[in-house]
């Protein structure tokens, strides 16, 4: 057999140079738009260039950009894979409250509703340790003013998304490896803001369906790998208050994975790849779903690979479902195999374990080792480019063990 293929989940550290180059750039009027330049974009290119010869280097197969075109402007940052929409999509205006800072909502039996972020019951349950600031828990900061929907929702991107392309497609003119991914949000996700416009919230994702489809387009039509961030399929179990039935949120997350395959029509499956995650923060998750409630609904998506979390503390147990869950042939998973939530750098050996397991129940052929999640924002860039060290080592173990 090939070796083990390998991957991450999208985001990865920025340099200095781009992080303050971001932290430059000037805001639209409306708060929502960065403005570019020709020396940012030259800049942002070259970074891009960078960033993915460091990948092939190292061994990772599938390479990302990793998210460099989502403006980040702290080391720290837990939000730019789903705070970039903000400025790729027509019909927002920032407004007081959003998910930190409205009332909380309530939900009753067949009608579950979103509550806020400080309400989640991860956050109540801890609620001493969310609010020490050196508990170690961490979530991001958390904005003034927050983006509503009062108009409808249109996507204006297409110039983003298209020097996406071009800085990628250009890193690797002059390499072998032509498998490759950019990240873009699903609709679920995208909806998670404020709404004044559409009369249901079902509505609103469906609209968000459509613009982000632009999107997704540009990347299918570029012949690369589409990536769908999607946290909102586990996270949001967390986010209602209180805690629904297993049915009732099925049914509340069956709407977002109907909008996404809306989304999705016509595009070949194996250029699509689904990334599941439980939130990228780092608290105690204690109220995370369960991923066997979750996984047959997951692979209703029209995805050739389903990314997840599979190397972390509350998660990596439920590598033993694929024991009883068919994957569908043509199908691949790529389960994290090393954690974007502690500092402590996996091991290679344990890495070779963690696909190991994976490859005996799916076979090696259906599995590229990844990343839990995103490193960029969350870990610092030594210990996250030592993680994927150790993953491209463990791939190889892997891979010579199970010829």
């Amino acid at each position: 057999m090939t070796g083990i293929a390998t991957s991450q989940a999208g985001s990865l550290p920025r340099t200095k140079r781009l992080v303050d180059a971001n932290k430059a750039r000037q805001e639209s009027a409306d708060g929502l738009e960065l403005h570019t330049s020709a020396d940012f974009e030259s800049l942002l290119a070259d970074e891009v260039a960078a960033l993915v010869k460091r990948q092939v280097d190292l061994g990772i197969t599938i390479p990302g950009d990793g998210e460099y075109g989502k403006s980040m402007s702290s080391n720290v940052d837990y939000g730019a894979w789903w705070s970039y929409s903000f400025n790729r999509l027509g019909g927002l205006e920032l407004t007081d409250g959003g998910p930190f800072a409205d009332e909380p909502k309530r939900s009753t039996p067949g009608h579950v509703r979103l509550t806020t972020f400080p309400d989640r019951r991860d956050w109540t349950i801890f609620a001493d340790a969310y609010h020490d600031p050196e508990s170690g828990i961490a979530v991001g900061e958390r904005g003034a003013l927050f983006p509503t929907a009062t108009g409808p929702v249109t996507y204006t991107g297409h110039d983003a998304i298209a020097a996406d392309i071009a800085n990628f497609t250009a890193a690797l003119a002059e390499s072998d490896q032509k498998t490759l991914f950019i990240t873009s949000l699903s609709p679920g996700s995208a909806s998670r803001i404020g709404n004044d416009y559409y009369s249901t919230e079902e509505e609103f994702i469906w609209a968000c369906a459509d613009a982000m489809r632009e999107e997704y387009k540009a990347i299918i039509d570029a012949g690369l790998i589409l990536q769908i961030d999607d946290p909102s399929i586990a996270e949001n179990w967390d986010q209602i208050n209180p805690e629904p039935t297993i049915e009732d949120y099925l049914a509340f997350t069956r709407i977002r994975v109907e909008a996404l395959n809306h989304a999705l029509r016509g595009f070949p499956a194996e250029q699509v790849r689904f990334h599941l995650c439980w939130g990228s923060w780092h608290g105690p998750h204690t109220t995370d779903l369960e991923f066997r409630h979750l996984v047959d609904l997951m692979l209703e998506i029209n995805a050739g690979t389903y990314s997840f979390e599979g190397a972390n503390a509350r998660h990596e147990h439920e590598w033993k479902i694929w024991r009883d869950v068919t994957l569908p042939d043509g199908k691949k998973i790529a389960p994290g195999v090393v954690s974007h939530a502690t500092n402590v750098v996996e091991h290679p050996e344990l890495v070779a374990d963690r696909i190991e397991r994976f490859a005996t129940l799916v076979g090696p052929e259906n599995v590229v080792a990844s990343t839990d999640c995103g490193l960029g924002g969350r870990i610092h860039p030594q210990i996250a480019w030592a993680k994927l060290e150790s993953l491209t080592r463990g791939a190889e173990l892997a891979s010579a063990r199970l010829t």
